[in-house]
């Protein structure tokens, strides 16, 4: 089952990105997830199997273009179609506000991840770089 994360999901999705997730080294906390859910609701989907989280995405939309973000999938789910599902969801979600073109940020070196990604449809962008400025 698909369903967007609520206030109580927020500590067990963060225990399930540490658990799932590559690159974790972000600055998670609680707080920045339970301002995503307050501001978009329906951006941050779970993929739960037998009640438990099996799967994440961020599916967020700014208006103008359509981002994904901490696809993650359960080691003990992974190529069951979760994947798949999760991004098919996602991109649903940002067909109803008339977006025409997804990104997805993706690690270079989460090399894992490169064929799922491939498999829906998506390519990776050699031209296009990111440009970071932490604070």
């Amino acid at each position: 089952m698909i369903r967007p994360a609520t206030l109580a999901d927020v500590d067990t999705i963060l225990k399930f990105w540490v658990a799932a997730a590559e690159g974790t080294d972000r600055h998670d906390d609680p707080a920045k997830v339970v301002a995503l859910i307050e501001r978009d609701p329906e951006a941050l989907l779970v993929y739960e199997v037998d009640g438990a989280v099996a799967g994440t995405v961020i599916a967020g939309w700014d208006g103008w273009r359509a981002h994904l973000y901490r696809l993650a999938v359960a080691p003990e789910h992974r190529r069951t179609g979760i994947a798949r599902k999760l991004i098919a969801a996602a991109e649903e979600r940002f067909k109803a506000f008339g977006a025409f073109r997804v990104d997805a940020m993706v690690l270079h070196d989460n090399t894992d991840a490169h064929p799922a990604w491939a498999a829906t449809g998506y390519v990776m962008q050699e031209q296009w770089g990111r440009w970071v400025r932490h604070f």
